[in-house]
């Protein structure tokens, strides 16, 4: 298998990731990958030639390999990798669908024009692909535990496994090629797989709660919106300073003559008609 090739076309996915998403990055290549490739296969390699059975009946030492062993470690890792991996493409392909659907509107309104602010934000239905993404990468996780643990009862590898099945005459006493060092790689991938596991519940988490917290402050923006439009419609005249009435009220206004210049002008009228009025009281 070309694992660089698999590296490049993961690494196109390690942009479009939260910080969660990132680690488990780099935990699938570090710990996972480069494990299996430089140490795993070469400990396991052809096992079936290590697995010794105490007798030379033909057949005897295929079948018991093949009862005790069903799937191979080091093939069913391989797989589980294989369909780990494969939900993050998704995302991949959202982007790629995404930047094709810019470009054609670009093409078709003008190149100042916009369908998305940027292609590999996580909104809308990008961030529904993310998150189907990371259930069904936990999914996976979770269905290959479960299966080695069944098949391997709880990962333990023994060193003597007695076989009674056909065509074996009697119980034969078969021991497995160097039993420690594939526990302790089986119990490190066990680890490994459960690490991603968390991660991506974590990432799960993390994605719901932001998009939980955007969508409240969204609804807080639009209640404020909404409080300042119907304190713009309220009567005027009732926008009254609590302040001010409160310092009427403790100092009332003075009552004094108010001085109407209609006043003053009837009065200046008057004392001219007097003026020249005839003095009716001289004899």
């Amino acid at each position: 298998m070309d694992w660089k090739t698999f590296q490049a076309l993961l690494s196109g996915v390690n942009k479009y990731s939260t910080a969660f998403g990132r680690v488990w990055l780099s935990v699938v290549f570090v710990f996972r990958v480069m494990v299996y490739v430089v140490a795993a296969e070469r400990v396991w390699g052809d096992e079936q030639k290590d697995f010794d059975c105490n007798t030379k009946q033909p057949g005897c030492s295929n079948v018991c390999y093949d009862h005790f062993f069903p799937i191979s470690h080091i093939r069913l890792w391989a797989l589980q990798l294989i369909f780990v991996t494969c939900p993050s493409f998704m995302v991949v392909m959202h982007v790629a669908y995404r930047e094709d659907r810019e470009r054609k509107y670009r093409a078709k309104f003008g190149e100042d024009r916009k369908l998305y602010n940027n292609t590999g934000k996580k909104h809308g239905g990008l961030w529904w692909t993310y998150l189907i993404s990371l259930f069904v990468k936990t999914g996976i996780e979770i269905s290959f535990l479960y299966i080695l643990h069944r098949v391997y009862d709880s990962f333990y590898l023994p060193r003597l496994v007695k076989c009674t099945v056909s065509p074996c005459p009697n119980i034969v006493d078969c021991y497995i090629g160097h039993p420690t060092e594939k526990k302790v790689f089986t119990y490190f991938m066990v680890g490994a797989s459960a690490l991603c596991i968390v991660l991506n519940i974590c990432e799960i988490i993390y994605l719901i709660a932001k998009r939980f917290v955007r969508c409240a402050n969204k609804v807080k923006r639009h209640n404020r919106n909404m409080a300042v439009q119907s304190n713009d419609f309220e009567d005027p005249f009732n926008n009254c300073n609590h302040a001010g009435l409160q310092e009427l009220k403790e100092k009332p206004p003075a009552f004094r003559p108010c001085k109407s210049p209609y006043r003053s002008c009837a009065l200046r009228l008057e004392e001219k008609i007097r003026a020249s009025a005839p003095n009716l009281s001289v004899s």
